[in-house]
């Protein structure tokens, strides 16, 4: 991995994609009202809440507009520029840091949440940790992670296979619910089910495609452009032949869960206010 995709401690930092982040990640419109309807529901009137991976803001400015006073940290300066950049950006607190080692006192915020990030962080169980340290005793950790599945799970699967590339995390895996609650369990944030909603994937295969061929998915970042062109061309074609028309392909729904997980007033590792 090249030393301008991870940071000392391992973990990927976005870099080189916040150009395009906001054009290839992220719900739908509707997908997006929703989570931010659950998210402003458990967090309003906790105080001052931090998001790790805040990247370029998508879910923290909305927050913001809320009502909700986000603290947001990221390895990435160039993903928190963007956020900058936005309407009602330079209100928001931003610190660069590294999620295993969150450069905040104990007790020092009222509630944190983190998205499609733990896959990114190898010692994502440290960052468990310092989340239950930095939020205050009676707080709450709320997550939520990614992952493909139906035809877009096969593509990437297909189009790996050919580049000879990994697909699996660095980090959590996606969908590890169990793995996520055990972690939580162990720094004493005791899991509990928030309502789930069915969102469409945004993109179709053929942008998907392009996307990988482009190298604009970290797990492509190591393939020379040669290498994702060849994949990407035999990929297409087999999709065709296993799909029909790409264009064709209907968008799949997927399900958006977010998790809470609660620290109990006097057990937690923060202190109080």
């Amino acid at each position: 991995m090249s030393d301008d995709t991870c940071d000392v401690t391992g973990s990927l930092t976005f870099d080189r994609a916040a150009e395009y982040y906001d054009r290839t990640r992220g719900f739908t419109e509707e997908g997006h009202r929703r989570s931010i309807e659950l998210l402003t529901a458990e967090l309003r009137d906790r105080g001052r809440v931090l998001e790790i991976g805040v990247g370029t803001g998508q879910i923290a400015l909305s927050l913001q507009a809320h009502g909700i006073d986000v603290l947001g940290v990221d390895l990435s300066m160039p993903m928190m520029e963007e956020a900058v950049s936005k309407p009602g950006g330079e209100r928001l607190g931003l610190v660069q840091g590294d999620a295993t080692r969150l450069p905040f006192a104990d007790g020092s915020v009222g509630a944190a949440y983190f998205r499609w990030v733990f896959h990114l962080i190898p010692r994502w169980q440290t960052a468990t940790t310092e989340l239950a340290r930095v939020v205050r005793q009676g707080g709450v950790i709320i997550a939520s992670q990614g992952g493909y599945s139906g035809p877009r799970l096969e593509v990437q699967e297909h189009f790996a296979a050919r580049a000879g590339v990994p697909t699996d995390p660095v980090g959590l895996h996606w969908g590890d619910w169990a793995g996520l609650d055990a972690a939580m369990e162990g720094v004493g944030a005791h899991g509990r089910a928030l309502p789930t909603f069915l969102d469409i994937e945004r993109d179709g295969l053929p942008l998907f495609l392009d996307a990988l061929e482009r190298g604009l998915y970290s797990w492509t970042w190591t393939l020379p452009a040669e290498a994702r062109h060849e994949a990407a061309d035999e990929t297409r074609a087999w999709a065709m032949a296993r799909f029909g028309p790409l264009e064709a392909v209907p968008l799949p729904t997927f399900e958006v869960i977010w998790r809470a997980y609660d620290l109990p007033m006097g057990s937690g590792t923060g202190t109080p206010d």
